[in-house]
């Protein structure tokens, strides 16, 4: 389990999360959360890693801890503004967002008409 997870999500596992928003096993939980969770989560990391070379901290331990603190603050900063991370709304699989991009990617030259060149 995630520590780090389990102090964001108000104590909830990552597997309780994946099942909270139907992810399909196998693929992992961020394919499915909301941009604002992807962030708080990416947030929290950048605040262990920049504590972890600011105070010279080794050791999985003091590691561990140092990024649970971080997300129960970044919790906390969401929660104080009536964002509840384990409540919101599984966002769109990404895979299916990736492939309706590629599709559509590849209708545009056929939905343009061609530009007209030069004229002489």
């Amino acid at each position: 389990m995630s520590k780090g997870d389990a102090a964001l999500f108000g104590g909830l596992s990552t597997q309780t999360m994946k099942d909270r928003l139907a992810v399909p096993d196998g693929r992992p939980l961020a394919d499915f959360l909301p941009t604002i969770t992807i962030k708080a989560k990416d947030f929290a990391n950048e605040i262990t890693n920049t504590q972890v070379k600011q105070r010279d901290l080794h050791g999985e331990p003091s590691i561990t801890h140092e990024h649970i603190k971080n997300n129960h603050d970044v919790r906390k900063l969401l929660t104080d503004r009536d964002i509840v991370p384990e409540q919101l709304p599984a966002a769109e699989d990404v895979k299916k967002l990736e492939r309706r991009l590629k599709s559509e990617a590849k209708k545009l030259p056929k939905q343009t008409s061609k530009l007209a060149g030069p004229k002489k």
